[in-house]
């Protein structure tokens, strides 16, 4: 039964905004719907809260400036909160809406993952938590419901929403409340209701072993049992569910889930590290064993992985349960999984950073955190069948015949169609075949960060889905990663340079301009270098030529030419005189007096060197003064730019008899002309 048409919220315009289109997902706290807002016309994630928290003022409260809090953080692996609200007794997150699907349903259709897979995923994932960690934020929720693969192959945290700052965090102390998945539940959040960055961390880890393993590390008939065996049991190593799995992943998993959040990494960014040297130890065969057999996906759990709150303190054991709070059916049901359930032991002996030695076991114990449990009674030996059993055997025969009859007509000609993905050609075609399916493959693949080449990406129609008999399915295969090589570009010319990068899928980067033998605009270097496989339109950076850089020699005293030719055609260097030539003493006219830039400088490619010419000195012509007075005539040779130097003598003629140099000589200006009456 749909129940999305019986939502209420369904089509309903929520704060004058947001149009509820379709009901997502439902969760312990609050149900999804995807919604468009009709003010930026954009298709959101809306997170409504439960109606029972919306009514705890508290809660609602710190629902509300947690929300705003978390809405301030970035990060491409963190799904964006974009607003928070309340619509009447309505209380909701607005948030990037992923298409694609959580890893929880990836898992459902794998089962579990290789190694090199996890760390697809897992390393997003931390990247994300560390960014929360290092904005003050603890996510308190880390499962496999809240990482999002889009349909590129992004991943994507979500449910930030609902993270906590450290500097706020809930303790038994405070009466706060507890929020928290129980398979994912650190022991100290069980124990003291603390959340911090260590608690992610732990959470992390045991989403690190459901992906290795395909299961949730602890197991019970009830939720309070699986969240006292997180505070008295340690999770166990991956390699005694999936054997072969490399020691490493071992040490990594128990490194993030030590009971004693001290002996655990600080925060997710000192585990991504932790997880980055690890898979860089690892080689090939390791990252992908178990790439060709696949464990069956998981049945559906006792518990679900709803998101639950609890006010610190109340999660008490009820008294009827065994001395560790386990059932003896669900502890025999897990020690039978792991070989006795004596967990520390399966983990290597070396000495870890993060992994301190096992503790000591209790009393009455195993040794693996799991008491001594008495054995079931045994059974009494059944008597042979009694003849009403047989008439009854008869008849059920007989009813089997016509139902499967009915059965063949009504669904048994239909098949399911089968989990393929990530699996390799070979083997999807293999599980396609056995179900009664044809197979055809679309194209040539798709490029995939995440699925190795080869693998299947996608069924149509998807897995589940019940077709006819005999129906044909449509597989798109994984080319792998894209990948781009590097082109040689050096000796390129800058824009064939850009139009080779443009033609291997790439963008160009910076570009950084360098004195070179080269022709300028010609590539020199590029970083990557070529051959580099980089993903499609990475950037590249250019190195390019400038051209030779050049001494300016001195140029005074030559003609304008013989300038021009004392600088070779490969410097680009050119000489131009100054429109306004000026007088020297020393110059000859016609040559150069100066230049700009001067002797000596080192100047780049196609500079422009402006010289000044010389007129040569500054003469003026004496005027005839004789004859005239001496006030006139100096007068009359300082107007000419001359000096007077006057030698009249007093009481014979008055006016000038004589001056030197005479009348129409060329001088110098400001020289001086000597007259007098004698």
């Amino acid at each position: 039964m749909d129940t999305t048409l019986n939502d209420p919220l369904v089509g309903r315009l929520l704060d004058g905004r947001y149009r509820v289109d379709a009901r997502v997902a439902a969760g312990g706290m609050a149900t999804v719907y995807r919604a468009l807002d009709t003010r930026l016309d954009r298709t959101v994630a809306l997170k409504v809260m439960h109606a029972g928290l919306a009514q705890d003022p508290e809660f609602t409260r710190r629902f509300i400036l947690e929300a705003k809090a978390a809405a301030r953080l970035s990060h491409p692996n963190v799904v964006n909160v974009f607003d928070q609200g309340t619509d009447g007794s309505v209380a909701y997150l607005a948030m990037e809406y992923v298409e694609g699907r959580t890893l929880r349903e990836l898992l459902q259709d794998l089962g579990n993952m290789t190694p090199r897979e996890a760390f697809g995923v897992l390393e997003p994932m931390l990247a994300a938590l560390s960014a929360a960690h290092r904005a003050g934020f603890v996510h308190r929720d880390v499962k496999p419901e809240n990482v999002l693969i889009s349909d590129d192959g992004g991943i994507k945290l979500g449910d930030f929403g609902l993270a906590r700052a450290t500097t706020t965090t809930a303790t038994a102390a405070t009466g706060k409340v507890l929020v928290g998945t129980v398979a994912y539940l650190a022991p100290e959040q069980v124990e003291r209701g603390e959340s911090t960055p260590r608690s992610d961390v732990y959470a992390a880890g045991v989403v690190l072993y459901e992906m290795l393993t395909g299961r949730q590390p602890h197991h019970g008939a009830t939720a309070v049992e699986v969240i006292y065996k997180h505070v008295h049991a340690d999770v166990p190593p991956p390699s005694l569910a999936v054997p072969g799995l490399s020691h490493s992943l071992d040490t990594l998993v128990r490194a993030a889930t030590v009971r004693d959040p001290e002996h655990r990494p600080n925060d997710a960014e000192t585990l991504l590290t932790l997880v980055r040297r690890t898979r860089h130890a690892m080689p090939d065969a390791e990252l992908d064993f178990g790439a060709a057999l696949r464990l069956p996906p998981p049945p559906e759990p006792i518990h679900d992985n709803a998101t639950s709150v609890f006010r610190a303190g109340e999660v008490l054991l009820p008294p009827h349960l065994a001395p560790l709070g386990l059932s003896v059916d669900s502890t025999e049901d897990e020690q039978a999984r792991y070989g006795g359930g004596v967990y520390q032991d399966a983990y290597p002996a070396e000495h870890h950073e993060y992994a301190p030695a096992a503790e000591a076991p209790s009393a009455g114990s195993t040794g693996g955190g799991y008491p001594q449990q008495p054995g079931l009674p045994g059974r009494r030996r059944r008597r042979g069948p009694s003849r009403g059993m047989i008439v009854l055997a008869v008849v059920l025969l007989v009813a089997a015949a016509i139902g499967g009859g009915a059965w063949w007509y009504g669904s048994g000609r239909y098949s399911d169609v089968p989990g393929v993905l990530n699996m390799t050609k070979a083997e999807a075609e293999k599980r396609l075949k056995a179900a009664d399916l044809k197979v055809s493959y679309v194209g040539d693949g798709e490029f995939s960060e995440t699925i190795a080449k080869g693998s299947v990406m996608s069924t149509d129609p998807a897995p589940g889905k019940n077709v006819l008999s005999g129906s044909t399915v449509k597989v798109k295969l994984s080319k792998g990663p894209e990948r781009h090589v590097v082109p040689a570009l050096v000796n390129l010319k800058l824009e064939d340079a850009k139009k080779a990068l443009s033609d291997a899928a790439l963008k160009p980067g910076t570009e950084t301009r360098v004195a070179s033998p080269k022709p300028p605009g010609t590539v020199v270097s590029s970083q990557p270098a070529v051959g580099e496989q980089l993903q499609r339109d990475s950037v590249v950076s250019l190195v390019v030529s400038r051209g030779p850089d050049t001494v300016v020699p001195d140029l005074t005293g030559l003609e304008i030419n013989e300038a021009k030719a004392r600088f070779l055609p490969a410097t680009g260097v050119t000489v131009e005189a100054d429109p306004t030539p000026q007088f020297s003493d020393t110059v000859p006219p016609g040559r150069i007096m100066s230049s700009t830039p001067g002797p000596n400088t080192t100047v780049p490619f196609g500079t422009k060197i402006t010289v000044v010419l010389s007129k040569g000195p500054d003469l003026v012509q004496v005027p005839p003064v004789t004859g005239m007075n001496p006030d006139d005539a100096g007068r009359a040779l300082q107007a000419a730019g001359l000096r007077v130097n006057n030698r009249m003598i007093p009481l014979i003629p008055a006016n000038v008899g004589k001056q030197d140099p005479p009348a129409g000589s060329m001088v110098k200006r400001n020289s001086e002309v000597f007259i007098s009456n004698f």
